[in-house]
């Protein structure tokens, strides 16, 4: 008779920490991602058999494993107040996550609103930021990333990295926001340079390049709405 196998004996595409980050958590079980809370099993079982035996016991049914008590949990052998406590804390954010409602992501489909967005970030700066704003295809905000800080009348920006987080981030849909302490509106020799390589590299990457906001304190100019993009 062979020896029980440990987790870090596994082949390391069925281990559930080195599963879960290749597949992402919705291919685990509930015993494996309970598995990789508690952390181990005890010198009989390994975690993800413990906790496939403590699942069985209700009915595989999460909201019944959430009823346990400490005690409860303690009974079975591998498991003691510290991993108890673990697995009700578990349950417990799952409940609060079903009663949280989704936060709501702020539409940036016009030039106003990507300006009412943005000047509270760059009201008060004194020099110039530039910043990716990446949507989705409803113009609904993934993130907000500040891609350069730099000088008074300019700031350096990769093209290549604004690709890469778009890329990242899954974005169907990008803008891009930078503003002028000057208080000048007029779109520099630069900023018309810049807006055409990122429109053309939006092109090449199928992304929808939906504008260009300059932001002054108090007003805005926008690369769309002038007919420049």
């Amino acid at each position: 008779m062979t020896d029980k196998l440990t987790i870090n004996q596994w082949a390391e595409e069925d281990r559930p920490r080195e599963k879960l980050e290749r597949l992402g958590p919705g291919a685990l079980s509930d015993a494996e991602l309970l598995a990789i809370l508690v952390g181990s099993g005890s010198a009989k079982e390994d975690a993800v058999s413990l906790m496939k035996r403590i699942l069985a016991d209700c009915n595989n049914n999460l909201n019944s494993l959430g009823k346990l008590s400490i005690s409860d949990l303690c009974c079975y052998n591998g498991v003691g107040p510290a991993k108890a406590i673990t697995i009700l804390a578990a349950c417990e954010l799952g409940k609060r996550r079903q009663q949280t409602q989704r936060e709501e992501r702020p539409d940036l489909g016009t030039a106003t609103r990507i300006y009412n967005h943005m000047h509270p970030l760059m009201q008060d700066l004194d020099v110039e930021e530039f910043w990716l704003l990446l949507l989705n295809q409803n113009f609904r905000l993934i993130k907000d990333v500040r891609i350069s800080h730099g000088g008074i009348t300019e700031t350096a920006v990769d093209i290549r990295i604004i690709m890469r987080e778009a890329v990242l981030a899954g974005a169907t849909v990008m803008a891009v926001c930078h503003n002028h302490p000057s208080g000048n509106l007029s779109p520099s020799r630069a900023d018309e340079e810049l807006t055409k390589s990122i429109r053309r590299a939006c092109e090449i990457m199928r992304i929808h390049f939906l504008d260009h906001v300059i932001v002054t304190d108090g007003q805005y100019f926008s690369f769309h709405e002038a007919g420049r993009l």
